[in-house]
């Protein structure tokens, strides 16, 4: 059934509200006169080319037609992957993802184009062109759920990395629901997937299921390279996995390494940073000898940092100076800077004056912008506040204190922390007695945010009964 208003309507109703002859609006858009008259007619179907420098002819905003197209086009009449192909890669491109949904959804009834879909989410995720590439992939996955392909494993892979948010309980749910997929991957892609997923466990301060993968991760490394040195010929294999293989290993030695500091465990966790120093890699290429570089940049720090958190004050001055030319580890190293000294008691005074400029900029947001890792990034700023809360707080700096809190306690809120809220929560109503009215006012603004997110999520589960 065709819809009641379509594009040849709009393209005649046009013309003859504008007194154009066919062959003026033909030379105005730029389609053969001839072509548009086909059109007109419904003789001849519009190719998306064609299409664009219509709606351009009509002075119309890109894309305007393209909800209407796809509904004569896909859904009300039989799609050919010659015209669906550059008609979801032109919604893409425009962020047009509602005609994408209505499209595809209709276009996988008969499961003809899956293979198509897949390389075209391919495409875009190459494009990053995040959001059309994510409802592609969660097509085909629902289309291959029953399968046990390689195909089906990457989809999810892909839907996963394309999940992760501000938010940690989606971030949860993302990483859960992709773990079981790990094992039909490519053997060298699984080292990308479990390296991504205990990257997104580490956010998530679940260090139990960080470390288990650091170990799972260690384990294929070290099978891998059996192979390779079983292997007389390497010359054909073509590797897959985003970084040189003596990364992975090294890697989950940092992991480790990270599990055990964040345990407390700090003798342990130097015994791991020691084990990814000083890599010695036999004719290593420009990419290897980059990684080299920075896994000993690494651990250089972290010795710093290890034995500062066993209360080495000494080590201070050394790990400062790392951080402040390392800007990737400015905030990590303020972070643990503040958990030392509210653990040990220490004065920090001149650190926090050295990095002032720095901590305005972090205030005002525009840090945020810049990071590598968006998860790890907000963990880390919301633990950086509720630090330096408590160590100004502790020290009856209350104005500076109640600042800090504040800033946590938004930042906490708006990435789902829940832990960090109930601590913000904790620490205010110790210092209670001390805060304006004005502090009082926000927190209590804060607080109502909180508790209506609980509230609408209490009610969702009771009506879902």
């Amino acid at each position: 059934m065709e819809p009641t208003t379509t594009i040849r309507s709009f393209i005649e109703d046009h013309i003859r509200k504008q007194g154009y002859t066919l062959q003026y609006f033909a030379d105005l858009s730029g389609v053969n006169a001839g072509t548009l008259s086909a059109i007109i007619k419904g003789t001849r179907p519009i190719a998306m080319a064609q299409l664009d420098l219509i709606t351009q002819g009509m002075n119309l905003e890109p894309g305007h037609f393209y909800e209407l197209y796809g509904a004569e086009c896909f859904v009300e009449s039989s799609p050919h992957w010659r015209r669906l192909e550059p008609f979801l890669q032109r919604c893409a491109e425009l962020d047009k993802l509602d005609c994408i949904h209505r499209v595809i959804q209709q276009v996988t009834d008969d499961r003809s184009y899956i293979s198509e879909l897949f390389e075209m989410a391919e495409g875009m995720f190459e494009r990053e062109q995040n959001q059309a590439a994510l409802m592609l992939y969660e097509c085909v996955a629902e289309c291959e759920k029953y399968q046990h392909s390689e195909r089906l494993a990457l989809c999810h892979y892909r839907i996963f990395t394309l999940s992760l948010s501000q938010d940690q309980n989606q971030n949860l749910r993302a990483a859960v629901l992709f773990e079981p997929y790990i094992n039909r991957l490519d053997e060298e892609r699984q080292l990308d997937a479990i390296k991504d997923l205990a990257n997104t466990y580490s956010g998530l301060c679940y260090w139990d299921k960080v470390f288990q993968l650091a170990e799972e991760l260690e384990q294929r490394v070290l099978v891998m390279e059996k192979y390779i040195k079983m292997k007389k010929d390497t010359s054909d294999i073509h590797r897959v996995s985003k970084h040189p293989l003596f990364t992975y290993k090294s890697y989950a030695y940092l992991l480790k390494a990270t599990v055990w500091g964040e345990n407390g465990e700090f003798e342990k966790a130097l015994q791991y940073t020691n084990l990814y120093l000083n890599n010695v890699i036999d004719k290593p290429t420009l990419e290897e000898l980059s990684f080299v570089d920075r896994f000993n940049s690494w651990g250089k720090v972290n010795t710093y940092l290890y034995k500062l958190m066993m209360g080495d004050y000494e080590a201070l001055n050394s790990y400062l100076d790392f951080i402040e030319e390392n800007e990737n580890e400015t905030l990590l190293g303020l972070v643990k800077i503040m958990e030392a000294a509210n653990s040990y008691h220490l004065d920090v005074d001149q650190a926090l004056k050295r990095f002032n400029p720095y901590i305005h900029i972090l205030y005002q947001d525009s840090y945020l912008n810049n990071s590598y890792n968006s998860q790890i990034k907000d963990d880390r700023y919301t633990k950086f506040w509720a630090g330096l809360a408590l160590y100004q707080l502790s020290k009856d700096r209350y104005e500076e204190g109640f600042k800090y809190l504040i800033t946590c306690l938004e930042s906490a809120h708006k990435i789902n922390d829940t832990s960090t809220i109930i601590f913000c929560v904790g620490l205010f109503e110790e210092h209670r007695e001390q805060a304006s009215e004005s502090i009082k006012l926000n927190y209590l603004n804060i607080i109502k945010g909180v508790y209506g997110r609980y509230e609408k999520k209490s009610k969702v589960s009771v009506n879902a009964l």
